[in-house]
């Protein structure tokens, strides 16, 4: 049985408070690394408080990243938060830190600097009651996670193959439900160089290049594959200087989710497979893979129902479901190590001037954190 409730988290719902709107109100976009290192050095003070070890990760280009690190010995869980949000300095301004009824609103409240004071909460009430086990518990924020986690993915793969459990403080989803699934992303550029010539006097010396760029588009629109669950998008198309002329350059930006991962190179054989159709023209393919896939394996679907029970026993009803947006938990997934997504707090509007939080899924989702931190069992991939 869980050794605190949700009732112990709702009379700690203050301080929780207090807690998320210092963090809530250290605007950290992404690009800055000074605001996150100013936000680290508050997190990692935190943690100290809260009896870690911790360890700070220097970046050149980026926000240094954070570890903090209780207890010893093997069947150690890791839980990843990232301190970085989309949202721009002055941001506060225009989402102030405010509560509407049960929606709790400010810049990165739910993605994700609600899950991160979600587990400082939970080890704090543990380590108050006498309960915080003796097994590696381990708090990782990373500075990247919005621009694609390219600096942090090192770290994220070599603490979570030391744990038997990672848990990615992520929000849920909008039923509550966990993530149980998410796609990979793939990033691509089509790059077509024409002929510039003039429109007018001689546009027979000219190799159109968004002419070449839209005679690509079937093809590359073909390669998705509904039932897979595989999407292609063309985002963003550029090309050209003047009505004018004829265009010399085109540019295409492609995004692909993939749930299967053989999907990958199927995509891959694809794009490298393009030729060009008018005489003259060029075209490139360049790009890649930001994450891998996320498939919900069987490894997961046990972690799950691991958890549900834990919720269960506190009186909830755990659900599950997925996303075609990614997070570091897809860095995890090919590792084979148990893996659970999307327990950070309910809400909604993120990324947006109207991000916010319920209120009334933080006790309920704290109470459920430290009952996984107090009763994980060390299955199914135990190492």
């Amino acid at each position: 049985m869980p050794k605190l409730t949700i009732e112990d988290f709702e009379a700690r719902q203050s301080a929780l408070l207090d807690l998320l709107r210092a963090l809530v109100e250290m605007e950290s976009p992404t690009e800055d690394k000074a605001a996150i290192d100013r936000l680290g050095l508050r997190v990692a003070d935190e943690m100290t408080r809260r009896g870690a070890a911790v360890e700070r990760r220097p970046q050149t280009d980026a926000g240094d990243h954070w570890v903090g690190r209780w207890g010893k010995g093997p069947h150690g869980i890791l839980m990843m938060c990232h301190l970085d949000t989309v949202h721009p300095h002055g941001t506060l301004a225009q989402l102030p830190w405010r509560v509407e009824g049960d929606r709790l609103f400010g810049p990165g409240v739910m993605d994700m600097k609600g899950g991160l004071a979600l587990a400082l909460v939970a080890i704090e009430a543990l380590r108050h009651a006498g309960e915080l086990p003796d097994r590696p518990i381990t708090v990782l924020c990373t500075s990247d996670e919005e621009s694609g986690s390219e600096r942090s993915r090192p770290l994220i793969e070599s603490l979570a193959a030391e744990h038997s459990l990672v848990l990615c403080l992520e929000p849920g989803m909008a039923d509550g439900s966990v993530k149980t699934w998410r796609k990979g992303i793939g990033v691509f550029t089509l790059e077509v160089a024409g002929r510039a010539a003039h429109a007018g006097v001689e546009p027979e010396k000219g190799i159109n290049a968004i002419v070449e760029a839209s005679r690509q588009v079937p093809a590359i629109m073909a390669l998705q594959n509904p039932e897979k669950g595989t999407t292609v998008n063309l985002g963003v198309i550029q090309g050209g200087t003047y009505s004018n002329v004829v265009p010399a350059q085109c540019r295409v930006e492609i995004d692909v989710r993939v749930l299967d991962p053989a999907e990958t190179s199927r995509i891959e054989r694809g794009l490298s497979s393009l030729q060009p159709s008018l005489p003259g023209s060029q075209i490139k393919i360049s790009g890649g893979w930001n994450r891998p896939p996320m498939p919900r394996s069987e490894i997961i679907g046990a972690t799950f129902e691991a958890v549900r029970r834990y919720a269960r026993a506190l009186g909830m009803e755990l659900t599950e479901g997925g996303t075609g947006g990614g997070s570091d938990a897809n860095f995890v997934a090919p590792l084979g190590v148990s893996l659970l997504d999307g327990l950070g707090p309910v809400g909604g509007g993120a990324h947006s001037l109207q991000e916010h939080l319920l209120l009334s899924s933080l006790a309920p989702r704290a109470a459920l954190l430290a009952a996984i931190l107090t009763d994980w069992e060390f299955s199914p991939a135990a190492p």
